[in-house]
Protein backbone atom coordinates (compact mmCIF):
# COMPACT_ATOMS: atom_id res chain seq x y z
CA UNK A 1 0.00 0.00 0.00
CA UNK A 2 1.23 3.36 -1.33
CA UNK A 3 -0.77 5.27 0.57
CA UNK A 4 -3.27 5.99 3.10
CA UNK A 5 -6.60 5.67 1.80
CA UNK A 6 -10.28 6.86 3.46
CA UNK A 7 -13.22 5.11 2.24
CA UNK A 8 -16.63 6.76 1.75
CA UNK A 9 -19.51 3.94 1.82
CA UNK A 10 -20.79 0.37 3.57
CA UNK A 11 -17.57 -1.81 4.30
CA UNK A 12 -18.73 -4.99 3.33
CA UNK A 13 -18.79 -3.31 0.23
CA UNK A 14 -15.60 -1.68 0.21
CA UNK A 15 -13.83 -4.26 1.52
CA UNK A 16 -14.91 -6.72 -1.18
CA UNK A 17 -14.28 -4.20 -4.09
CA UNK A 18 -10.85 -2.21 -2.87
CA UNK A 19 -9.16 -4.44 0.04
CA UNK A 20 -6.66 -6.98 -1.23
CA UNK A 21 -6.17 -10.58 0.40
CA UNK A 22 -3.64 -10.38 3.20
CA UNK A 23 -3.40 -6.84 2.60
CA UNK A 24 -3.46 -5.84 6.33
CA UNK A 25 -1.56 -5.88 9.24
CA UNK A 26 -3.59 -4.66 12.14
CA UNK A 27 -7.51 -5.02 12.30
CA UNK A 28 -9.59 -2.70 15.32
CA UNK A 29 -13.40 -2.46 15.10
CA UNK A 30 -15.49 -0.56 17.42
CA UNK A 31 -18.88 -1.45 15.68
CA UNK A 32 -22.15 -0.81 16.61
CA UNK A 33 -22.94 -2.33 19.94
CA UNK A 34 -26.66 -3.20 19.25
CA UNK A 35 -27.87 -0.91 21.79
CA UNK A 36 -31.04 0.16 20.50
CA UNK A 37 -30.72 3.49 20.53
CA UNK A 38 -30.13 6.81 18.47
CA UNK A 39 -26.25 8.36 18.86
CA UNK A 40 -25.91 12.09 17.96
CA UNK A 41 -23.33 14.21 17.65
CA UNK A 42 -23.61 17.43 19.73
CA UNK A 43 -21.80 20.37 18.69
CA UNK A 44 -21.20 23.43 21.39
CA UNK A 45 -21.85 26.70 21.74
CA UNK A 46 -19.35 29.85 21.74
CA UNK A 47 -19.76 29.06 25.19
CA UNK A 48 -18.57 25.43 25.50
CA UNK A 49 -22.33 23.89 26.45
CA UNK A 50 -23.93 21.52 24.29
CA UNK A 51 -25.88 22.86 21.73
CA UNK A 52 -29.33 22.18 20.89
CA UNK A 53 -28.31 21.72 17.16
CA UNK A 54 -27.44 17.96 16.65
CA UNK A 55 -27.83 15.27 14.18
CA UNK A 56 -28.44 11.82 14.33
CA UNK A 57 -24.56 10.25 13.55
CA UNK A 58 -25.72 6.72 12.95
CA UNK A 59 -29.05 4.43 14.19
CA UNK A 60 -27.90 1.34 16.77
CA UNK A 61 -31.37 -0.52 16.16
CA UNK A 62 -31.45 -3.65 13.90
CA UNK A 63 -34.77 -5.52 12.72
CA UNK A 64 -35.09 -8.92 11.10
CA UNK A 65 -36.51 -7.98 8.02
CA UNK A 66 -35.00 -9.36 4.28
CA UNK A 67 -32.31 -7.59 4.30
CA UNK A 68 -31.32 -8.99 7.33
CA UNK A 69 -32.23 -12.40 5.91
CA UNK A 70 -30.96 -12.34 3.08
CA UNK A 71 -27.48 -11.36 4.83
CA UNK A 72 -27.64 -14.20 7.19
CA UNK A 73 -28.62 -16.61 3.63
CA UNK A 74 -25.40 -15.28 2.18
CA UNK A 75 -23.92 -16.43 4.83
CA UNK A 76 -25.28 -19.92 5.74
CA UNK A 77 -24.40 -20.51 2.02
CA UNK A 78 -21.17 -19.05 1.27
CA UNK A 79 -18.81 -19.01 4.23
CA UNK A 80 -16.71 -21.73 5.61
CA UNK A 81 -18.66 -24.89 7.18
CA UNK A 82 -17.81 -23.60 10.93
CA UNK A 83 -19.11 -20.62 10.08
CA UNK A 84 -22.24 -21.67 8.20
CA UNK A 85 -23.15 -23.91 11.49
CA UNK A 86 -22.63 -21.07 13.82
CA UNK A 87 -24.62 -19.09 12.13
CA UNK A 88 -27.48 -21.51 11.43
CA UNK A 89 -27.41 -22.69 15.45
CA UNK A 90 -27.39 -18.70 16.44
CA UNK A 91 -30.94 -19.05 14.20
CA UNK A 92 -31.78 -22.41 15.92
CA UNK A 93 -31.47 -20.45 19.29
CA UNK A 94 -32.17 -16.75 18.94
CA UNK A 95 -35.22 -17.46 16.45
CA UNK A 96 -35.51 -14.95 13.67
CA UNK A 97 -35.24 -11.99 16.07
CA UNK A 98 -33.20 -8.17 16.13
CA UNK A 99 -29.86 -9.77 18.18
CA UNK A 100 -30.05 -12.39 15.00
CA UNK A 101 -30.40 -9.16 12.42
CA UNK A 102 -27.48 -7.86 14.21
CA UNK A 103 -24.98 -11.34 14.22
CA UNK A 104 -26.20 -11.41 10.77
CA UNK A 105 -24.53 -8.20 9.45
CA UNK A 106 -21.75 -8.66 11.79
CA UNK A 107 -20.85 -12.39 10.39
CA UNK A 108 -20.40 -11.00 6.36
CA UNK A 109 -18.46 -8.45 7.55
CA UNK A 110 -15.93 -10.09 10.37
CA UNK A 111 -15.48 -12.95 6.98
CA UNK A 112 -13.89 -10.45 4.74
CA UNK A 113 -12.09 -8.86 7.54
CA UNK A 114 -10.36 -12.23 8.36
CA UNK A 115 -9.45 -12.55 4.45
CA UNK A 116 -7.81 -8.94 4.36
CA UNK A 117 -5.98 -9.86 7.52
CA UNK A 118 -2.00 -11.18 7.16
CA UNK A 119 -0.62 -14.17 8.04
CA UNK A 120 1.44 -12.26 10.89
CA UNK A 121 -1.65 -9.49 11.75
CA UNK A 122 -4.45 -9.56 14.55
CA UNK A 123 -7.48 -7.91 14.73
CA UNK A 124 -9.19 -6.28 17.98
CA UNK A 125 -13.42 -6.27 18.47
CA UNK A 126 -14.61 -3.52 20.90
CA UNK A 127 -18.12 -4.50 22.02
CA UNK A 128 -20.07 -4.39 25.46
CA UNK A 129 -22.02 -6.97 27.10
CA UNK A 130 -25.12 -6.69 25.07
CA UNK A 131 -23.71 -9.10 22.72
CA UNK A 132 -20.11 -9.91 23.03
CA UNK A 133 -20.82 -14.07 23.93
CA UNK A 134 -22.67 -14.29 20.97
CA UNK A 135 -19.62 -12.45 19.00
CA UNK A 136 -17.33 -14.46 21.12
CA UNK A 137 -18.60 -17.46 19.46
CA UNK A 138 -19.31 -15.62 15.95
CA UNK A 139 -15.01 -14.84 16.07
CA UNK A 140 -14.56 -18.36 17.42
CA UNK A 141 -16.12 -19.85 14.44
CA UNK A 142 -14.55 -17.62 12.08
CA UNK A 143 -10.95 -16.75 13.31
CA UNK A 144 -10.67 -20.15 14.87
CA UNK A 145 -10.71 -20.94 18.79
CA UNK A 146 -7.12 -21.35 18.75
CA UNK A 147 -6.65 -18.14 17.55
CA UNK A 148 -7.83 -16.39 20.11
CA UNK A 149 -5.61 -14.49 22.58
CA UNK A 150 -7.22 -12.17 25.03
CA UNK A 151 -10.12 -11.09 26.33
CA UNK A 152 -9.62 -7.64 27.73
CA UNK A 153 -11.59 -5.83 30.32
CA UNK A 154 -11.49 -2.08 29.39
CA UNK A 155 -12.80 -0.12 32.43
CA UNK A 156 -13.77 2.90 30.73
CA UNK A 157 -15.37 5.33 33.51
CA UNK A 158 -14.81 5.46 37.58
CA UNK A 159 -18.07 6.24 37.68
CA UNK A 160 -20.85 3.45 39.07
CA UNK A 161 -23.40 5.38 36.79
CA UNK A 162 -27.66 6.77 37.94
CA UNK A 163 -28.87 5.39 40.96
CA UNK A 164 -31.69 3.97 38.85
CA UNK A 165 -28.52 1.57 36.95
CA UNK A 166 -27.40 0.96 40.58
CA UNK A 167 -30.31 -0.50 41.84
CA UNK A 168 -30.44 -4.05 41.45
CA UNK A 169 -27.59 -5.26 39.93
CA UNK A 170 -24.00 -4.00 39.70
CA UNK A 171 -23.11 -1.09 37.61
CA UNK A 172 -21.94 -1.06 34.15
CA UNK A 173 -18.28 0.28 33.88
CA UNK A 174 -16.51 -1.40 31.22
CA UNK A 175 -16.24 -2.39 27.76
CA UNK A 176 -14.79 -5.83 26.15
CA UNK A 177 -12.08 -5.71 23.29
CA UNK A 178 -11.13 -9.49 22.10
CA UNK A 179 -8.37 -10.10 20.99
CA UNK A 180 -7.69 -12.79 18.26
CA UNK A 181 -4.57 -13.35 15.56
CA UNK A 182 -4.72 -15.06 12.23
CA UNK A 183 -2.34 -17.61 12.32
CA UNK A 184 0.56 -18.68 15.00
CA UNK A 185 3.32 -16.00 14.13
CA UNK A 186 1.87 -13.33 14.98
CA UNK A 187 3.44 -9.28 15.84
CA UNK A 188 4.04 -8.65 19.43
CA UNK A 189 4.96 -5.52 20.97
CA UNK A 190 5.08 -6.39 24.41
CA UNK A 191 3.24 -3.28 26.29
CA UNK A 192 4.09 -2.62 29.51
CA UNK A 193 4.03 0.54 32.20
CA UNK A 194 5.86 2.21 34.80
CA UNK A 195 5.26 0.66 38.17
CA UNK A 196 2.90 2.29 40.30
CA UNK A 197 3.57 4.39 42.97
CA UNK A 198 1.76 1.63 45.07
CA UNK A 199 4.31 -1.23 43.92
CA UNK A 200 7.31 1.09 44.48
CA UNK A 201 5.93 2.12 48.32
CA UNK A 202 6.86 -2.05 48.84
CA UNK A 203 10.51 -0.56 48.77
CA UNK A 204 10.88 0.85 52.03
CA UNK A 205 13.66 -0.85 53.59
CA UNK A 206 17.32 0.25 53.24
CA UNK A 207 20.59 -0.94 55.02
CA UNK A 208 22.56 1.69 54.08
CA UNK A 209 24.91 -0.53 52.37
CA UNK A 210 24.84 1.31 49.00
CA UNK A 211 22.44 -0.79 47.36
CA UNK A 212 19.34 1.64 48.08
CA UNK A 213 16.12 0.65 49.02
CA UNK A 214 14.43 -3.30 48.85
CA UNK A 215 11.32 -5.55 49.43
CA UNK A 216 11.47 -8.15 51.41
CA UNK A 217 10.63 -11.46 49.05
CA UNK A 218 9.26 -14.55 49.77
CA UNK A 219 11.69 -17.52 48.63
CA UNK A 220 9.54 -20.36 47.76
CA UNK A 221 11.16 -22.49 45.47
CA UNK A 222 15.06 -22.30 45.54
CA UNK A 223 17.97 -24.77 44.82
CA UNK A 224 20.75 -25.09 47.57
CA UNK A 225 23.30 -23.53 45.45
CA UNK A 226 20.54 -20.11 45.02
CA UNK A 227 20.26 -20.58 48.88
CA UNK A 228 23.86 -20.55 49.31
CA UNK A 229 24.41 -17.54 46.54
CA UNK A 230 22.05 -15.19 48.42
CA UNK A 231 23.58 -16.04 51.60
CA UNK A 232 27.05 -14.69 50.61
CA UNK A 233 25.38 -11.71 49.09
CA UNK A 234 23.81 -10.75 52.53
CA UNK A 235 20.51 -10.69 50.88
CA UNK A 236 18.83 -13.70 52.84
CA UNK A 237 16.26 -12.79 55.55
CA UNK A 238 15.13 -15.79 58.24
CA UNK A 239 11.65 -16.87 58.45
CA UNK A 240 9.98 -14.51 61.27
CA UNK A 241 8.03 -17.89 62.94
CA UNK A 242 9.37 -21.45 63.24
CA UNK A 243 8.52 -23.37 60.22
CA UNK A 244 8.20 -20.59 58.32
CA UNK A 245 9.75 -19.59 54.56
CA UNK A 246 13.22 -17.65 54.11
CA UNK A 247 12.76 -14.32 52.39
CA UNK A 248 15.13 -12.30 50.45
CA UNK A 249 16.41 -9.02 49.94
CA UNK A 250 14.96 -7.62 45.95
CA UNK A 251 16.35 -4.27 45.49
CA UNK A 252 14.58 -1.82 43.34
CA UNK A 253 17.74 -0.57 41.50
CA UNK A 254 18.03 -3.99 40.10
CA UNK A 255 14.49 -4.26 38.51
CA UNK A 256 13.35 -3.17 35.40
CA UNK A 257 11.04 0.18 36.56
CA UNK A 258 8.41 -1.28 34.38
CA UNK A 259 5.62 -4.21 34.14
CA UNK A 260 3.94 -6.23 31.75
CA UNK A 261 0.42 -4.70 30.94
CA UNK A 262 -2.25 -7.23 31.76
CA UNK A 263 -5.38 -7.83 30.10
CA UNK A 264 -7.43 -5.75 33.02
CA UNK A 265 -7.35 -2.10 31.96
CA UNK A 266 -7.70 0.03 34.26
CA UNK A 267 -5.37 3.35 33.75
CA UNK A 268 -7.41 4.47 30.30
CA UNK A 269 -10.04 6.91 31.29
CA UNK A 270 -12.79 6.93 28.78
CA UNK A 271 -12.87 10.95 27.34
CA UNK A 272 -14.95 13.16 29.99
CA UNK A 273 -16.90 15.81 28.52
CA UNK A 274 -14.21 18.68 28.86
CA UNK A 275 -11.25 16.64 27.71
CA UNK A 276 -9.22 18.64 24.67
CA UNK A 277 -9.65 15.12 22.39
CA UNK A 278 -13.53 15.21 22.37
CA UNK A 279 -14.81 16.42 19.18
CA UNK A 280 -18.41 16.00 19.87
CA UNK A 281 -19.05 12.44 17.95
CA UNK A 282 -20.95 9.56 19.95
CA UNK A 283 -18.81 6.43 21.57
CA UNK A 284 -15.55 8.60 20.28
CA UNK A 285 -12.37 6.49 22.15
CA UNK A 286 -9.49 8.09 23.68
CA UNK A 287 -6.64 7.46 21.41
CA UNK A 288 -4.63 6.32 24.37
CA UNK A 289 -6.64 3.35 24.00
CA UNK A 290 -5.68 3.00 20.29
CA UNK A 291 -2.13 3.64 20.75
CA UNK A 292 -1.67 0.87 23.10
CA UNK A 293 -3.41 -1.28 20.65
CA UNK A 294 -1.53 -0.30 17.52
CA UNK A 295 1.99 -0.41 19.46
CA UNK A 296 1.19 -3.53 20.73
CA UNK A 297 0.17 -5.44 17.27
CA UNK A 298 1.77 -3.60 14.84
CA UNK A 299 5.22 -2.88 13.61
CA UNK A 300 6.17 1.08 12.17
CA UNK A 301 5.17 1.64 8.46
CA UNK A 302 2.47 -1.43 9.12
CA UNK A 303 -0.66 -0.81 7.68
CA UNK A 304 -4.05 -0.50 9.72
CA UNK A 305 -7.59 -0.90 9.58
CA UNK A 306 -10.65 0.28 10.88
CA UNK A 307 -14.10 -0.08 8.80
CA UNK A 308 -16.21 1.27 11.42
CA UNK A 309 -13.59 4.43 11.83
CA UNK A 310 -16.42 6.83 13.13
CA UNK A 311 -14.17 10.47 14.05
CA UNK A 312 -11.14 9.00 13.24
CA UNK A 313 -9.42 7.88 16.54
CA UNK A 314 -7.74 4.76 14.95
CA UNK A 315 -6.53 6.89 12.21
CA UNK A 316 -5.20 9.57 14.29
CA UNK A 317 -2.90 7.17 16.15
CA UNK A 318 -2.40 5.37 12.98
CA UNK A 319 -0.97 8.85 11.88
CA UNK A 320 0.93 9.56 14.87
CA UNK A 321 2.69 6.28 15.41
CA UNK A 322 4.12 6.22 11.81
CA UNK A 323 1.55 3.56 10.94
CA UNK A 324 -0.11 3.48 7.19
CA UNK A 325 -4.33 3.56 7.45
CA UNK A 326 -7.13 2.38 5.64
CA UNK A 327 -10.35 3.89 7.19
CA UNK A 328 -13.64 3.50 5.91
CA UNK A 329 -17.13 4.81 7.64
CA UNK A 330 -20.78 5.32 5.64
CA UNK A 331 -21.59 8.18 6.48
CA UNK A 332 -20.29 11.84 4.90
CA UNK A 333 -20.43 13.02 7.96
CA UNK A 334 -17.86 11.16 9.65
CA UNK A 335 -15.75 11.66 6.18
CA UNK A 336 -15.80 15.35 6.89
CA UNK A 337 -14.97 15.31 10.56
CA UNK A 338 -12.07 13.22 10.42
CA UNK A 339 -10.54 15.32 7.51
CA UNK A 340 -10.94 18.01 9.81
CA UNK A 341 -9.54 16.31 12.75
CA UNK A 342 -6.42 15.56 10.32
CA UNK A 343 -6.17 18.96 9.39
CA UNK A 344 -6.10 20.22 12.80
CA UNK A 345 -4.14 17.71 14.30
CA UNK A 346 -1.47 17.60 11.68
CA UNK A 347 -1.91 19.73 8.54
CA UNK A 348 -0.13 18.80 5.18
CA UNK A 349 1.43 16.41 7.40
CA UNK A 350 -1.35 14.02 6.79
CA UNK A 351 -1.45 12.52 3.43
CA UNK A 352 -4.01 10.31 2.39
CA UNK A 353 -6.47 10.10 -0.11
CA UNK A 354 -10.88 10.15 -0.21
CA UNK A 355 -12.33 7.36 -2.32
CA UNK A 356 -16.07 6.97 -2.96
CA UNK A 357 -16.93 10.91 -2.41
CA UNK A 358 -18.36 12.16 -5.67
CA UNK A 359 -15.75 13.99 -8.02
CA UNK A 360 -18.13 15.47 -10.63
CA UNK A 361 -21.41 16.72 -10.87
CA UNK A 362 -22.95 13.68 -12.01
CA UNK A 363 -21.40 11.86 -8.87
CA UNK A 364 -22.82 14.18 -7.14
CA UNK A 365 -26.05 13.74 -8.75
CA UNK A 366 -25.92 9.91 -8.24
CA UNK A 367 -25.38 10.57 -4.25
CA UNK A 368 -28.23 13.07 -3.72
CA UNK A 369 -30.81 10.76 -5.49
CA UNK A 370 -29.27 7.83 -3.10
CA UNK A 371 -29.61 9.85 -0.12
CA UNK A 372 -30.46 13.44 0.34
CA UNK A 373 -28.88 13.46 4.05
CA UNK A 374 -25.44 11.91 2.39
CA UNK A 375 -25.44 14.43 0.17
CA UNK A 376 -26.21 17.32 2.01
CA UNK A 377 -23.16 16.73 4.65
CA UNK A 378 -21.14 15.96 1.56
CA UNK A 379 -21.95 19.80 0.09
CA UNK A 380 -21.83 21.46 3.70
CA UNK A 381 -18.24 19.36 4.72
CA UNK A 382 -16.85 20.82 1.22
CA UNK A 383 -17.51 24.12 2.32
CA UNK A 384 -16.39 23.51 6.12
CA UNK A 385 -19.87 24.06 7.16
CA UNK A 386 -21.61 22.04 10.11
CA UNK A 387 -24.75 20.78 9.55
CA UNK A 388 -27.74 21.25 11.82
CA UNK A 389 -30.55 19.34 13.43
CA UNK A 390 -32.07 16.80 10.53
CA UNK A 391 -35.72 16.86 12.02
CA UNK A 392 -38.47 16.97 9.24
CA UNK A 393 -39.92 20.63 9.68
CA UNK A 394 -36.64 21.94 12.29
CA UNK A 395 -33.98 23.31 10.29
CA UNK A 396 -35.86 26.81 9.64
CA UNK A 397 -34.42 26.54 6.32
CA UNK A 398 -31.31 26.66 7.39
CA UNK A 399 -29.02 22.90 6.50
CA UNK A 400 -25.56 24.08 8.01
CA UNK A 401 -23.60 27.12 9.82
CA UNK A 402 -20.54 28.70 10.26
CA UNK A 403 -19.17 30.47 13.10
CA UNK A 404 -16.24 32.90 13.00
CA UNK A 405 -14.89 36.03 14.33
CA UNK A 406 -13.85 38.85 13.26
CA UNK A 407 -13.96 41.56 15.34
CA UNK A 408 -11.37 42.25 18.36
CA UNK A 409 -12.97 44.38 20.25
CA UNK A 410 -16.63 42.75 20.75
CA UNK A 411 -15.33 39.28 20.02
CA UNK A 412 -18.60 38.46 19.05
CA UNK A 413 -19.44 35.05 17.71
CA UNK A 414 -20.92 35.50 13.71
CA UNK A 415 -22.41 33.54 11.34
CA UNK A 416 -22.47 32.27 8.15
CA UNK A 417 -25.92 29.85 7.40
CA UNK A 418 -25.86 27.73 4.46
CA UNK A 419 -28.87 26.21 2.74
CA UNK A 420 -28.13 23.07 0.05
CA UNK A 421 -30.23 22.30 -2.88
CA UNK A 422 -30.24 18.67 -4.33
CA UNK A 423 -33.23 19.30 -6.87
CA UNK A 424 -34.86 21.69 -9.21
CA UNK A 425 -34.30 25.50 -7.79
CA UNK A 426 -36.05 28.99 -8.53
CA UNK A 427 -36.20 32.46 -7.71
CA UNK A 428 -38.13 32.12 -4.19
CA UNK A 429 -35.45 29.87 -2.95
CA UNK A 430 -33.08 32.33 -2.81
CA UNK A 431 -35.82 35.12 -1.66
CA UNK A 432 -36.40 32.80 0.93
CA UNK A 433 -32.68 31.97 2.30
CA UNK A 434 -32.63 36.00 1.93
CA UNK A 435 -35.70 36.30 5.00
CA UNK A 436 -33.96 33.72 6.66
CA UNK A 437 -30.62 35.58 6.20
CA UNK A 438 -32.03 38.58 8.22
CA UNK A 439 -34.25 36.47 10.72
CA UNK A 440 -31.43 35.12 11.82
CA UNK A 441 -29.22 38.61 11.82
CA UNK A 442 -26.39 36.42 10.54
CA UNK A 443 -23.74 38.08 8.63
CA UNK A 444 -23.34 36.21 4.89
CA UNK A 445 -25.84 33.23 3.78
CA UNK A 446 -25.02 31.04 0.99
CA UNK A 447 -27.03 28.72 -1.58
CA UNK A 448 -25.39 25.74 -2.53
CA UNK A 449 -27.05 24.09 -5.55
CA UNK A 450 -26.09 21.28 -7.91
CA UNK A 451 -28.37 23.30 -11.06
CA UNK A 452 -26.85 26.17 -12.29
CA UNK A 453 -28.95 29.63 -10.86
CA UNK A 454 -30.58 31.54 -13.07
CA UNK A 455 -30.60 35.13 -13.47
CA UNK A 456 -33.13 36.17 -11.41
CA UNK A 457 -31.75 34.57 -8.50
CA UNK A 458 -28.70 36.29 -8.96
CA UNK A 459 -30.70 39.41 -9.32
CA UNK A 460 -32.06 38.51 -5.69
CA UNK A 461 -28.74 37.63 -4.21
CA UNK A 462 -27.23 40.70 -5.52
CA UNK A 463 -29.99 42.65 -4.08
CA UNK A 464 -28.63 41.56 -0.33
CA UNK A 465 -25.86 44.14 -0.61
CA UNK A 466 -22.62 43.33 1.22
CA UNK A 467 -20.78 42.58 4.37
CA UNK A 468 -18.51 44.75 5.66
CA UNK A 469 -15.77 43.07 7.94
CA UNK A 470 -13.90 44.82 11.06
CA UNK A 471 -11.28 42.45 10.36
CA UNK A 472 -9.70 44.17 6.62
CA UNK A 473 -12.66 46.77 6.53
CA UNK A 474 -13.66 44.95 3.16
CA UNK A 475 -17.03 43.95 1.60
CA UNK A 476 -18.21 40.38 1.37
CA UNK A 477 -21.15 39.43 -1.07
CA UNK A 478 -24.08 39.05 2.17
CA UNK A 479 -25.93 36.37 -0.05
CA UNK A 480 -23.58 34.02 -1.99
CA UNK A 481 -24.47 31.64 -4.53
CA UNK A 482 -22.14 28.33 -5.25
CA UNK A 483 -22.63 25.46 -7.60
CA UNK A 484 -21.61 22.31 -6.93
CA UNK A 485 -19.64 22.57 -9.97
CA UNK A 486 -18.00 25.43 -8.61
CA UNK A 487 -17.00 23.85 -5.23
CA UNK A 488 -15.49 20.74 -6.85
CA UNK A 489 -13.37 23.31 -8.95
CA UNK A 490 -12.10 24.81 -5.67
CA UNK A 491 -13.93 27.90 -5.44
CA UNK A 492 -14.90 28.56 -1.98
CA UNK A 493 -17.32 30.99 0.59
CA UNK A 494 -16.15 34.46 -0.14
CA UNK A 495 -15.72 35.71 3.88
CA UNK A 496 -12.87 36.83 5.77
CA UNK A 497 -9.79 34.46 6.03
CA UNK A 498 -9.76 33.75 9.38
CA UNK A 499 -9.38 29.96 9.48
CA UNK A 500 -7.00 30.50 12.86
CA UNK A 501 -10.68 31.23 14.93
CA UNK A 502 -12.91 29.77 13.05
CA UNK A 503 -15.50 28.08 15.46
CA UNK A 504 -17.15 25.73 13.48
CA UNK A 505 -15.58 22.32 14.90
CA UNK A 506 -13.56 21.95 17.22
CA UNK A 507 -10.27 21.64 16.59
CA UNK A 508 -8.28 18.75 17.35
CA UNK A 509 -5.09 19.18 19.27
CA UNK A 510 -1.99 19.64 17.42
CA UNK A 511 -0.34 16.19 17.46
CA UNK A 512 3.57 14.90 16.85
CA UNK A 513 4.91 11.38 14.76
CA UNK A 514 6.08 9.55 17.53
CA UNK A 515 9.60 8.29 16.87
CA UNK A 516 9.63 4.24 17.43
CA UNK A 517 11.99 2.61 19.53
CA UNK A 518 10.26 -0.28 20.34
CA UNK A 519 12.06 -3.43 20.11
CA UNK A 520 10.30 -5.94 17.64
CA UNK A 521 9.42 -9.91 18.86
CA UNK A 522 7.67 -11.78 16.71
CA UNK A 523 6.15 -15.13 18.62
CA UNK A 524 5.95 -18.35 16.89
Amino acid sequence: MSKNLLYYGDNLDILRRYIKDESVDLIYLDPPFKSNQDYNVLFEEKNGSKSKSQIKAFEDTWHWDSAAAQAWQETVETATERVSQAMQAFRQFLGCNDMLAYLSMMAGRLVELRRVLKSTGSIYLHCDPTASHYLKMLMDAIFGLANFRNEISWKRTPFAGSSKVRAKQFPRSHDIVFFYTKEVGWIWNTPSKPYSDKYLARFKWDDNDGRGLYRKTLLKTYSQKTFDQLKADNRLLPPQKPGGHWSYKQYLSESSGITQIDDIWTDINALNPVARERLGYPTQKPEALLERIIQASSNKGDVVLDPFCGCGTTIAAAQKLNRQWIGIDVTHLAITLIKHRLESAYGKEAKYEVIGEPTSPPDAQALAEQDRYQFQWWALGLVGARPVEQKKGADKGIDGRIYFHDDAESKKTKQIILQVKSGHVKHGDVRDLRGVLDRENAEIGVFITLEPPTKPMRAEAASAEFYKSPWDNKKYPRLQILTIKELLAGKGIDYPPLKHVDTTFKKAPKAKREKDHTKHLHLF
